[in-house]
């Protein structure tokens, strides 16, 4: 649990500063639980260039709570919580020196979302929050007013652990807690997990990922693992300390995220995929009357695959599909092996290319047209699918046919402005594993829509 924050001051000498305004969002790692957000009076004068930047004045700070009426509200919401703040050294500072002063000793652990910044975001201009959140397509309100800054440090807060692939930010906030045995506490929070769709990972007491999975339904699946009797299940039981997740919105994000992060990761627990997961491939060649032919053949045996499958059933199945749906010839896909004009001629779904009856040009156009249904080979595309929550969508990103990375959006113009875009997207490495399992999820599924940019 994170309790993320931005404290305004007056201003001053070192360890002199006043508070004048506080905004403390509690965030489950998902989304905002709780919050807190209130003027304070410091009870001392207010800076004159702290007034210019923020817009506060004394006059608006007399009737505003003092630091101690306010002081067990926060002392509650950031209970049991790690303090998150844009450069936290100077919020956490402030804070711990004001309840000195009441004689508290005010103790919570941290992260520093500029630290963070620097080791997720490398290349960005500036660390600056203002800055960074535009870098990002962050919309941004009421900069360096407590609520408006906090907000934007949920939402940079929120992209960050999306692109910690390597999972340093959870692993270190769970080395630092104590932990024994499995409580009743954190099986009440097993309990409540959610029962969406999303990437879940199991933890052992050093915060090291001992297993993960997707699921299309968090809740249930980890249940299911924690009432299993075999023996590995008891282990895995036995040895984990905790379980975090992150939604992903939607099947295909979970499906990336999840072999991307095995094989990075490789959890003690978790099978990890084969070198190879596809054994066939969608091939196309002309034959001797000119037309193009569709055959699944041994994926060694194809130069220019069109399509990955795991199976030659797999393979067949969809090419008797794409065949139907595009009205092809079943014969020159070797469906069929009629002598004259396939049975697709009579029922009216194939154009009469098997006798040689349809032209040559119209029938490889239509071809071409089918095979590029879930192929982008030379093609930079956005597959736009369902986001985290209402208002969000999610974005693949594909460079000729191969995967750049994933990403999520809640306004047009961070998928417009290809800076931002590229911004936004956590890297991911495009082979031809990751395309197999896109393509076979697209044969599967529907997404929202596919978006072609230009480059």
């Amino acid at each position: 649990m994170y309790a993320i924050l931005d404290i305004e001051t007056t201003g001053g000498k070192f360890n002199e500063e006043g508070i004048t305004e506080i905004a403390i969002h509690k965030f489950d790692g998902q989304k905002v639980i709780d919050k807190f957000i209130s003027l304070v009076n410091p009870e001392k004068e207010i800076q004159p260039f702290v007034v210019k930047l923020t817009g506060i004045n004394s006059k608006m700070l007399r009737t505003a709570p003092k630091f101690f009426e306010v002081a067990k509200r926060i002392i509650e919401i950031t209970e049991d919580t790690v303090l998150v703040a844009h450069n936290a050294q100077f919020d956490y500072r402030i804070l711990r020196t004001e309840f000195r002063r009441l004689g508290y000793n005010f103790e919570r652990k941290t992260l520093c979302t500029v630290d963070l910044s620097k080791i997720l975001l490398p290349d960005a201009e500036s660390y600056s929050l203002g800055k960074l959140v535009r870098s990002l397509g962050i919309p941004v309100s009421d900069r360096h007013r407590a609520n408006g800054d906090a907000l934007a440090t949920v939402k940079l807060f929120k992209l960050l652990l999306a692109k910690d692939s390597e999972k340093i930010i959870i692993k270190d906030t769970i080395r630092k807690e104590t932990q024994g045995e499995l409580s009743e506490k954190q099986l009440d929070i097993v309990r409540e997990l959610p029962n969406e769709t999303g990437v879940f990972y199991l933890h052992n007491k050093d915060g090291d990922i001992i297993y993960l999975s997707k699921t299309s339904d968090i809740k249930k699946k980890v249940n299911q693992i924690f009432t299993k009797t075999n023996d590995k299940a008891k282990k895995l039981t036995k040895e984990t300390k905790k379980v975090t997740f992150e939604r992903t919105g939607n099947e295909l994000v979970a499906i990336l995220k999840e072999h991307e992060e095995l094989l990075k990761l490789r959890p003690k627990y978790s099978n990890i995929p084969n070198k190879r997961m596809y054994s066939h491939a969608l091939c196309k060649h002309e034959n001797e009357n000119g037309y193009f032919a569709l055959r699944i053949k041994p994926f060694r045996e194809c130069k220019e695959p069109l399509g990955l499958f795991n199976g030659v059933f797999s393979g067949k199945n969809y090419l008797f599909k794409l065949t139907k749906e595009y009205n092809l010839c079943e014969k020159i896909n070797g469906i069929s092996e009629a002598r004259n004009n396939c049975s697709g001629y009579d029922e009216g779904t194939c154009k009469g290319a098997c006798i040689k009856k349809e032209d040559a040009f119209a029938y490889n156009n239509r071809v071409l047209t089918a095979v590029s249904k879930n192929n982008f080979l030379g093609k930079k595309v956005l597959l736009i699918d369902k986001g985290r929550e209402v208002g969000e969508q999610s974005a693949i990103l594909l460079k000729n046919g191969s995967l750049v990375g994933f990403g999520f959006y809640d306004l047009n113009y961070q998928i417009n402005n290809i800076h931002i875009l590229e911004s936004i997207i956590t890297p991911m490495n495009g082979t031809r594993d990751i395309n197999f399992l896109i393509e076979s999820y697209l044969r599967k599924k529907r997404i929202v829509k596919v978006i072609e940019l230009n480059d």
